[in-house]
């Protein structure tokens, strides 16, 4: 099984981008973060046309997440389904292949101690909850996505001049670390160990990929039953220098079953 995600900062954009990854490498499941449409406008037909299926929960201009299988899903769930966060399409579920898919869009956080910041912190703890509630470490599962915490040192080019910022805030780490702490493996880190790779880059830094200013927000969670059977874990990161990209880049696990 190839799993993939890939936050496309609005999917209608990106469109070139995608379609010619997907028939270049043909995952069996995609999570697409930021697709910035509402489900009745999403480009449904041209990811069917590449044998794919979608569950998707959008919204106009913000946020969005779509999970692209090749074959047919089911027990779709969209958001925590209850109203602490009645409109916020930052989470999508289904089950693929015997496997629990969990795609997210974890909130930025804007600005350490804004509200928006706050919001982050409870979506978090509400997202952990969540995996309790729903599911078991027993089970194959897997939670990918944009993330939005750069989790360690080595994953922000520059740690000590961004550590206690958003993203790479002991508080976030705490959260993402409890989150974890469910029973999961960080498949990425299996195979990669060391620093310098990272799976987003700031438009606005010249030559950011180039350069190889970037940070690793952008990830791929297992538990540990279909950790143990993942089998490489790569950042597509050509994908990121192609014309008119996302800020962030494909990340894509193997897992052998």
């Amino acid at each position: 099984m190839k799993v993939s995600t890939f936050n496309a900062a609005s999917i209608r954009a990106r469109m070139h981008l995608l379609l010619e990854w997907l028939a270049e490498n043909e995952p069996d499941v995609l999570g697409i973060q930021e697709t910035k449409v509402e489900d009745e406008k999403f480009p449904l037909a041209d990811f069917e046309d590449l044998g794919y299926h979608a569950s998707l929960h959008g919204q106009k201009s913000w946020n969005g997440v779509a999970i692209l299988s090749r074959t047919s899903p089911t027990s779709v769930c969209r958001g925590f389904e209850d109203d602490l966060f009645p409109t916020d399409a930052r989470l999508v579920t289904a089950e693929i292949d015997g496997v629990q898919i969990i795609n997210t869009y974890v909130p930025n956080g804007s600005s350490v101690g804004s509200d928006k910041f706050i919001y982050k912190l409870r979506w978090l703890e509400r997202f952990g909850r969540f995996l309790r509630e729903r599911f078991s470490p027993d089970q194959p599962l897997i939670w990918m996505g944009d993330i939005n915490i750069a989790p360690t040192p080595i994953d922000v080019y520059n740690s000590p001049r961004f550590y206690g910022g958003v993203g790479h805030h002991p508080e976030e780490m705490a959260r993402l670390e409890q989150i974890v702490g469910f029973g999961l493996v960080d498949v990425f880190r299996k195979f990669h160990p060391e620093k310098g790779h990272y799976t987003f880059w700031d438009y606005t830094l010249p030559n950011g990929p180039e350069r190889n200013l970037g940070w690793r927000i952008d990830h791929i969670y297992a538990t540990h039953t279909l950790a143990d059977q993942c089998t490489s874990c790569e950042v597509d990161k050509a994908a990121r220098l192609q014309p008119k990209p996302s800020d962030h880049t494909f990340v894509t696990a193997v897992f052998d079953r």
